[in-house]
């Protein structure tokens, strides 16, 4: 168990705590002692750490059973599924990740293999182990291939071939700001080898590839107050700088809903139960089938005795967790007081970047509910500051010649649109997990980029960027790692 306990008042709030936290009722803000130069980023689930378990930490209002349900649900995200686990199993016959922590380190983003695996930038053929990326195909006209699904999945259990390997080229594009200063941005192709069934041709392919993404915040996400959402999508016009967010809604569990989860809003819970069918392949009760059903793989998997008559991860379990995740806690604000911070953020506002990563949301009093009906109150009732309005945005079709735009419909999301991206935690991200690879792809390999790669609705505060000087721009960037 990861649990590291942090600044109260007092020894006595800890004991107020463990009784109200029992009792259902959680503490407040005015129970938690800020270090100087801290801010609280999530209220009362806020930590001051900056090691590398800044994401992977408990909230401290956590206790008794939920304690122990936390931490069953740890044991779950970070372990590699096998058929004999007694935590969960059914690994395969086909997936992109052997357990949710091979691509979500220390609940953050596993470094991309198409960055680390060669100086080509190439992962594909060869026995290179995992991508740590989800590879989407489909066809030009948004239809699935007959014998893939919307996944590509890379990796196999021993005896059945993967669906196919990821390949990436890169084309480098240089360019000056006003005071001179080199900067370069880097456009990746994807291409698929080694299909297992009919090779597919490029021209009847669209490929997207995703890193995955940090796991912080994501309870206190799921307890926003959506009213406050869908009244920032009515008001969220500024016309005079391009924007224009809007929600996205999804058809799931038989109604529709605010989208807010994954990178296009596209989804309304954490996706456990899909994470485990696609990412792992491991059925469950709400994806009972197997994720490469129909596949010659699944004759070939029968032949060797493996059976696909039973769901491989239990409800309970995938709740479990389901709460691991809402209940992790967030890193504080830290640097508040440094003079170079202070203008950064003055930088960020100047760049308008607040209009869409807006710093202060409120969650609804009632906190949020697990995917099995159990209520986390503690997340209710909460000042927070994601820096962002969980949008949709057109981020641009052309941006130096490329764009941002991967042909990928997800509910009411266009290809073109993105949602906007929570900052709060980004400045870890290295410490965390050892790279500073950004965006939805990885493409921005540092915080500048990826502000050069903004465009569309985000081409505004990016020429502001870019028109400041070499000092202003620094201070910006210094702002965003104080995050």
């Amino acid at each position: 168990m990861k649990n590291h306990k942090r600044y109260f008042t007092s020894i006595a709030a800890l004991a107020i705590l463990a009784t109200a936290c029992e009792d259902g009722e959680g503490m407040t803000e005015a129970d938690v002692e800020v270090p100087e130069g801290y801010e609280l980023s999530a209220g009362t689930a806020t930590n001051f750490l900056t090691s590398s378990f800044a994401y992977d930490t408990d909230a401290d209002w956590l206790s008794g059973e939920y304690q122990k349900r936390f931490t069953r649900g740890d044991r779950l995200y970070d372990d590699a599924l096998t058929s004999s686990n007694g935590y969960g199993g059914g690994l395969g016959p086909v997936y992109a990740g052997y357990s949710c922590g091979s691509c979500h380190h220390n609940a953050g983003r596993t470094k991309p293999a198409v960055w680390t695996q060669n100086s080509k930038g190439e992962y594909g053929s060869g026995d290179y182990g995992f991508s740590a990326m989800l590879v989407y195909v489909t066809r030009r006209n948004g239809a699935f291939f007959q014998d893939y699904g919307r996944v590509l999945h890379d990796q196999a259990i021993y005896g059945v071939k993967p669906e196919g390997k990821l390949k990436v080229e890169w084309q480098y594009m240089k360019g000056l700001f006003p005071d001179g200063e080199e900067y370069e941005l880097c456009l990746p192709k994807y291409t698929i080898t080694e299909w297992y069934a009919d090779s597919i041709k490029p021209d009847d392919l669209f490929c997207t590839v995703r890193q995955p993404l940090r796991h912080v915040g994501l309870g206190q996400m799921m307890a926003l107050d959506q009213e406050e959402i869908e009244a920032l999508a009515r008001k969220s016009n500024y016309p005079e700088y391009g924007i224009s967010g809007r929600c996205n809604y999804i058809n799931e569990r038989g109604r529709l809903r605010l989208g807010l989860s994954g990178n296009k809003a596209h989804h309304a819970d954490l996706t456990v139960e899909l994470g485990f069918s696609s990412d792992m392949g491991a059925t469950n009760s709400r994806y009972p089938e197997e994720i490469c059903e129909g596949q010659s793989q699944m004759q070939q998997g029968s032949m060797m005795g493996l059976t696909y008559d039973q769901l491989d991860v239990s409800t309970e379990d995938m709740e479990n967790v389901d709460l691991y995740l809402h209940c992790l806690s967030v890193p504080a604000r830290r640097n508040t007081t440094d003079p170079v911070v202070k203008k950064g953020e003055q930088m960020f506002n100047k760049a308008k970047c607040q209009l869409c990563h807006v710093a202060t949301l409120h969650t609804k009093p009632r906190g949020a509910t697990l995917l099995n009906g159990t209520n986390i109150p503690w997340l209710g009732s909460q000042t927070i500051h994601p820096y962002s309005d969980f949008l949709l945005h057109d981020m641009g079709s052309e941006t130096m010649g490329a764009g941002l735009n991967d042909n990928y419909v997800s509910g009411l999301a266009r290809g073109n649109e993105w949602r906007t991206t929570p900052l709060w935690g980004i400045g870890l991200q290295e410490k965390v997990n050892g790279h500073t690879y950004f965006l939805h792809d990885g493409r921005a390999r540092n915080l500048t980029e990826a502000i050069l790669w903004h465009g569309g609705e985000g081409e505004a505060s990016k020429n502001i960027f870019i028109n400041m000087s070499k000092d202003e721009r620094s201070a910006l960037i210094k702002f965003l790692e104080s995050l």
